[in-house]
């Protein structure tokens, strides 16, 4: 993986994927992928199913939202909502929940790569 933005992607979904867990979060799939796109993070919390959008950014960059999370608009929204939908048709049934939520979790890193700031928007749309 060659790509810097690949490379900072990845490196927000493992950081919230570590804080998720430390809060008790059962991680069920990281970068699930089909031709439509890819869900960032699928989680449990409790009796809740969490679809969580990873977004993240350098600080100092002008370019963008002034915050990762914004980053999530009504298309992105669509696109997440319907590959829940698919992954959901394929897994879900294997699962005890009672609800769905789509989280986003913005992570801006600083000039030396450590994290500047981590935004966790529950139930985000």
């Amino acid at each position: 993986m060659t790509d810097p933005r690949r490379r900072t992607g990845r490196s927000a979904e493992q950081i919230c994927a570590r804080r998720l867990s430390r809060r008790g979060w059962q991680i069920l799939a990281r970068n699930w992928a089909i031709r439509a796109g890819e869900l960032d993070l699928i989680a449990r919390a409790g009796t809740t199913l969490v679809i969580v959008e990873v977004k993240s950014t350098h600080s100092g960059l002008r370019l963008g939202p002034t915050a990762p999370a914004l980053a999530v608009g009504p298309d992105k929204q669509r696109r997440i909502r319907r590959l829940a939908a698919a992954w959901l048709a394929t897994h879900g049934r294997k699962l005890a929940y009672r609800d769905v939520r789509f989280d986003v979790v913005g992570i801006r890193f600083d000039h030396d790569g450590e994290v500047a700031s981590y935004e966790h928007l529950e139930d985000a749309f």
